[in-house]
């Protein structure tokens, strides 16, 4: 099967499993977002609330990550994505009952959130990781930005389809989907057959642990970038005060609710097929900056815009913005890293990239039951824009005219022939 070169790693029969399954696996992601953002909103009628689940869920991910990431270096990552997945799925089952039968609380919805977030934090690194085997080097930049292009396209029919789901049947609706789409994602994972897997030297020891730490922490460029996404997404959130504005500002419901996710998700779309056409930048912390002082910019204006219309747009550029810094980031990340590296490093890299969103939007729920979302969005968007200005002073190694990105990863397992069928 012949592929444009934009879209060159599908040839790889493997990868397009893991890149159909991502795509599955983030729309079911879409519409439990949606439905569980509505559902405590429409229960408790908080913003600190709406914060509040965003905590339960970052807890899993700080405590877990890193022993994930350890994890994925020691095992099959297939394996291990098989028994997150399966895992994951048989929670949100149990969800989707407790919702169905009106016996969901918000404790309920807390917990299943924490317990959801705790599987993930095994999954993510695994995933990752897993990438760099599945193509070879020359294509993983290419295959870096199509992951996050499946994801990113699910997001976009994944929240406009929770608001109808929600509108017209309820939110255990959104529910019941997501488990299907966890248990379509092991069939894909079943049918793989990735190449033989570089174990670490350290079996599952605090040792291989902090072996990954020192790894990154030698590496500036791999920290500091990952320390400017955390510090932009804590300070401004793109998503914590959605429900607020669709219900009390636009006034527009959750159909409505769906159209502002998936504002953000066509900007991220277009920014993925923007990098997926071009060449990896020669300085890709300069162009995180760039893109994090536009994003705090654009939420922002959002938080002011007085039309709904334009704060679509405004979410759109925000959304096609943290596309592109999140594709840098992988990136880097992916051709610094040894293969028996990669579970740890992308653990840490997870651990930033997921708490930073869910502080965010739990200090947007903060400062939204003072000063109210718009007020909120507004300092938010400000904060992110100066810390963004201020990493020349403390992030140089972003701004540098000559950094190495590290030693280049040693060559990749030999790989399958593309698969034409």
């Amino acid at each position: 099967m012949r592929m444009p070169q934009a879209f060159a790693a599908l040839r790889y029969r493997d990868f397009r499993l893991l890149w159909i399954g991502q795509f599955i696996s983030m729309f079911g992601v879409q519409l439990q977002t949606v439905a569980l953002s509505w559902l405590i909103y429409v229960l408790t009628g908080s913003t600190a609330q709406l914060g509040g689940i965003a905590i339960a869920r970052a807890v899993p991910t700080v405590l877990l990550s890193l022993f994930g990431g350890t994890l994925a270096d020691q095992v099959d990552r297939r394996k291990l994505l098989l028994v997150t997945q399966s895992t994951a799925a048989t929670l949100l089952l149990a969800l989707a009952l407790l919702v169905s039968t009106g016996r969901a609380t918000t404790l309920t919805l807390y917990l299943f959130a924490m317990a959801i977030s705790g599987a993930m934090a095994f999954d993510s690194p695994a995933r990752q990781a897993l990438i760099p085997a599945l193509v070879p080097r020359e294509r993983l930049t290419n295959a870096l930005t199509l992951n996050v292009l499946a994801s990113d396209s699910a997001s976009i029919l994944g929240p406009a389809l929770g608001g109808v789901l929600i509108s017209t049947f309820g939110t255990a609706a959104c529910f019941w989907l997501n488990a299907l789409t966890y248990l379509l994602v092991v069939v894909a994972l079943t049918l793989m057959h990735p190449p033989k897997q570089v174990v670490a030297r350290d079996r599952r020891s605090l040792a291989a642990l902090v072996e990954g730490l020192r790894f990154v922490r030698q590496r500036p460029i791999l920290w500091q970038l990952m320390l400017l996404d955390f510090l932009a997404t804590a300070l401004v959130s793109s998503v914590g005060l959605l429900p607020v504005f669709a219900r009390d500002i636009f006034r527009i419901g959750p159909e409505g609710l769906g159209w502002l996710y998936t504002a953000l998700s066509v900007g991220a779309v277009s920014g993925e097929l923007l990098v997926a056409f071009l060449r990896t930048p020669q300085h890709p912390g300069r162009v995180m900056v760039t893109v994090v002082i536009g994003y705090g910019l654009a939420l922002g204006l959002f938080g002011l815009a007085p039309w709904l219309p334009l704060a679509l747009v405004l979410l759109a550029l925000a959304g096609g913005l943290d596309a592109i810094s999140m594709v840098m980031r992988h990136t880097v990340r992916q051709l610094v890293t040894p293969d028996d590296y990669r579970g740890r490093v992308g653990a840490l890299a997870s651990l930033f990239a997921l708490t930073g969103p869910r502080l965010g939007q739990f200090q947007a729920g903060l400062l939204a039951s003072v000063f109210g979302a718009r007020l909120a969005m507004a300092l938010g968007g400000t904060a992110c824009v100066l810390v963004a200005v201020l990493s020349r002073w403390w992030a140089p190694g972003l701004w540098a005219d000559d950094y190495a990105l590290g030693e280049p990863a040693p060559p990749q397992p030999a790989h399958a022939a593309a698969s034409d069928d």
